[in-house]
């Protein structure tokens, strides 16, 4: 696996609706070796739902992970308050 880090985290958030989601993808290596896309999703201080998705090839799981991402960011779905300072 190379030494590129992929994670996410995005959240929605609606007052109007009541809407307060985030997602989250990270892409780690398993203890066997595989590479794993980890995604979870769900209300924004809630522990939420998780899926996890195995692949051979590191370059499978970076495809998911960004169509995953662009995916997010069309249904409105960014980066929270302050997210860019924090990266530095």
């Amino acid at each position: 696996m190379s030494t590129q880090t992929y994670s996410l985290y995005v959240e929605r958030r609606d007052g109007a609706r009541n809407m307060a989601r985030y997602y989250a993808l990270d892409i780690t290596t398993t203890l066997f070796g595989d590479i794993c896309l980890i995604r979870t999703w769900g209300r924004i201080g809630k522990r939420g739902q998780s899926r996890h998705h195995h692949f051979v090839r590191e370059e499978d799981a970076v495809d998911l992970f960004l169509d995953l991402a662009r995916r997010k960011r069309a249904r409105g779905y960014h980066l929270p308050p302050g997210a860019e300072a924090a990266r530095g």
